[in-house]
């Protein structure tokens, strides 16, 4: 195991210098002028535009903006925007708000969908399968705008359930619905695969064989069926981590939570290079840490994957 650990953390270097320089050079290779509207309505002199291209070094070839940034990374600078903020003070205030609304919508997608899968799995065919399939197809078919102003002006305009917006304490008893918003997607695809995977590993032989034995039906599907089929949906949480802190600008926008999907959003508006490359870089780093976890994650699942 420590082999195998230490042979992965070295692959995940290679792999992040990689996607790191794809994303800065896409970023800073967008075409357009990053000092437009700097300077109001007017156009910025010309020296002004000379002295920020200089000061931030956009004259230079990107591999070697590309080398300065990751140094100043490894010292923890993520750099500054062009009007003198700090992106890790950005970082800093909005990431914390963005793993609370993520780790909510894993926490509802994995209860809700994976209760559903195994329901379903196991019971095939009755009205609680079809109810699940039709209402997940519902709300794969559905956009996540759409679910998001839906839930907002019925529970909190109409019904005034909750607060039509999140506070900024960014409290998780306010995170629920926005939480349910942003995984309602990744909910119904769990559901449906652990659905599939149960229905699959039910009629294998081990199955039949912990029934013949006598087990509980509860010990059948709890220590021998549940651990075999969450290998696939443990793979899809693992991943979908990053994609619920990556997409959540829609349901940031609309219950007015100050996190990083709007804060990459509002960079690329401005051409704020530094804040979307530093905020993805992070992404880059959840993505391939939780790949690493879900890796380490299928010998406890399952006995006979052993990492040697």
């Amino acid at each position: 195991m420590g082999r195998y650990l230490l042979r992965r953390l070295l692959q995940l270097i290679p792999v992040f210098i990689g996607t790191t320089f794809m994303i800065y050079y896409l970023v800073w290779s967008v075409p357009g002028d990053p000092f437009a509207g700097k300077c109001g309505d007017r156009r910025c002199p010309e020296q002004y535009v000379a002295q920020m291209t200089e000061r931030y070094k956009l004259n230079e070839p990107v591999i070697v903006q590309y080398g300065n940034y990751m140094k100043n990374l490894l010292t923890g600078d993520f750099g500054t925007t062009f009007g003198g903020r700090s992106v890790n003070d950005i970082i800093a205030a909005a990431y914390p708000n963005t793993i609370k609304l993520a780790l909510v919508g894993l926490a509802v997608e994995a209860i809700i969908g994976l209760t559903a899968g195994v329901l379903t799995g196991l019971r095939r065919n009755g009205f609680l399968d079809n109810l699940v399939l039709v209402s997940t197809l519902f709300l794969i078919a559905l956009p996540t705008f759409v679910t998001g102003f839906v839930l907002q002006t019925l529970l909190g305009v109409q019904w005034h359930i909750i607060k039509p917006t999140v506070s900024s304490e960014v409290r998780f008893d306010e995170l629920l619905i926005p939480g349910l918003v942003l995984g309602s997607i990744s909910m119904a695809y769990i559901a449906r695969l652990a659905r599939t995977s149960i229905a699959e590993n039910r009629r294998a032989d081990y199955v039949r064989t912990a029934i013949a034995k006598g087990l509980p039906m509860r010990r059948v599907v709890g220590v021998h069926l549940l651990r075999n089929s969450l290998i696939p949906v443990i793979t899809f949480l693992g991943t979908d981590l990053g994609s619920l802190m990556g997409g959540a600008v829609v349901t940031e926008g609309i219950f007015n939570i100050n996190g990083v999907g709007r804060e990459v959003f509002r960079g690329i508006i401005t051409k704020e290079g530094s804040t979307v490359v530093s905020i993805v870089v992070i992404l880059v780093l959840v993505y391939l840490l939780m790949n690493l976890i879900v890796d380490l994650l299928y010998a406890a699942l399952d006995p006979r994957i052993r990492y040697e």
